[in-house]
């Protein structure tokens, strides 16, 4: 099976800063950007209070192993207009060729 990797990512890390009031914060900034597949997985809504809905939409990105691999569950992923929160990494088989990183859009 051939992955195709032809959608271009951005790797966000947290990164500690300090604002204009000279208080510490914590910010997504991007770290590198790498070639992925990404592979929606499930969606759902669901009704709230109120009429509101929520969504939630979950993808699988795929990316090459060397690329991805310092890539940690507590950073976010952006593609395009739309950013992810990491749920947790694989590496299917233990080949080390790929990972497969399961992910939720985060929606603000």
């Amino acid at each position: 099976m051939s992955i195709d990797y032809r959608h271009r990512i951005d790797i966000l890390e947290n990164i500690k800063t300090t604002n204009e009031l000279e208080e510490t914060i914590y910010k997504f900034e991007k770290t590198k950007s790498i070639w992925a597949a990404i592979v929606p997985q499930t969606g759902a809504l669901q009704r709230q209070q109120a009429d509101t809905i929520l969504t939630n939409v979950t993808h699988k990105i795929i990316v090459r192993y060397n690329a991805g691999k310092d890539i940690t569950k507590d950073m976010q992923i952006q593609f395009r207009d739309h950013k992810f929160e990491i749920k947790y990494i694989l590496n299917p088989y233990f080949s080390n060729e790929t990972l497969e990183i399961f992910v939720q859009e985060v929606l603000s």
